[in-house]
């Protein structure tokens, strides 16, 4: 039962940074907590695949601040997030056997992800009068709750 609420969350993830999911679940495969060898999903937990996730992510941390960076509800990043909580669901279903309902947990807990982290950090950066503080906050909580998942869930 804890797959589907850690393919559900991962998604949530996805849908606050589309690249935090993806790199926490190349680390729990390469750490051995998510069973992919075999399936069409092993080279989440290759060599390259944690290193390259980590490296998007973080650039992506980067670029959530820059002003031309576009909203995350735009056609184009909200498809990224979907297809990446998809993403990290199906390497969570391949692992317990329940492929089709963790890839589509993934996928619907990024666009709550999406739309929810949207709305809470539009609130934040309206307490806060700026909008900084509020993606700072929401990064913590993306790469916080991704480790959490992977630590307590998987």
């Amino acid at each position: 039962m804890t797959f589907y609420l850690a393919a559900f969350l991962l998604g949530v993830i996805a849908g606050l940074r589309a690249m935090t999911a993806p790199a926490a679940v190349c680390w729990a495969a390469a750490l051995g907590y998510l069973k992919l060898s075999g399936t069409h999903l092993a080279f989440l937990g290759g060599a390259i695949a944690p290193w390259a996730f980590t490296a998007l992510a973080a650039l992506e941390l980067i670029s959530d601040q820059l002003p031309q960076t576009p909203s995350r509800k735009a056609p184009v990043p909200f498809t990224g997030r979907i297809l990446m909580g998809g993403l990290c669901g199906a390497a969570v279903g391949l692992s317990a056997g329940a492929l089709i309902p963790c890839l589509a947990l993934g996928a619907i807990g990024a666009v709550v992800g999406t739309l929810g982290g949207y709305e809470f950090r539009a609130r934040l950066a309206a307490a806060f009068k700026r909008d900084t503080p509020a993606a700072l906050i929401e990064d913590a909580i993306a790469i916080g709750g991704a480790a959490l998942i992977v630590w307590k869930l998987l």
